[in-house]
């Protein structure tokens, strides 16, 4: 299956879309995910809650860069770092929802020599950036 390739206008509006749970609950499906920088997914999460929707990735670029964009000096893993969809982790990132609630997230898996971690962050649209 083939994913269409989003622009952060499609994030941002992706992210806004999500409702927020009745009486300012939890969703019971994604609710154990709390994730507002970059985590690794929790072990026994069930992962089939999450719906892929869309890719970061170009499919025209063999190797994505690994620059990273943070103007006001954040680090790939705080919370209140950009999503700067051409930028790295998000330009090899998916963007997946709750099936339950729509709630958005980014996944993207970081490999090292001898490791594999499948990474989630929760999508604020107000982090999103178009550069």
């Amino acid at each position: 299956m083939s994913l269409p390739l989003l622009t952060a206008g499609d994030l941002r509006r992706m992210g806004a879309q999500a409702p927020q749970p009745a009486g300012g609950g939890r969703c019971p499906a994604c609710g154990g995910l709390d994730c507002p920088g970059w985590e690794a997914l929790p072990g026994g999460f069930d992962a089939e809650v999450l719906e892929p929707v869309g890719t970061l990735r170009d499919p025209d670029l063999y190797e994505p860069t690994y620059e990273e964009h943070h103007p006001g000096g954040t680090r790939t893993w705080d919370a209140a770092a950009p999503i700067a969809p051409r930028s790295h982790p998000y330009n090899r990132s998916e963007a997946w929802r709750c099936r339950t609630c729509h709630r958005a997230f980014l996944r993207w898996t970081e490999v090292g020599g001898y490791y594999r971690e499948d990474r989630i962050r929760a999508l604020d649209p107000a982090l999103v950036v178009d550069a």
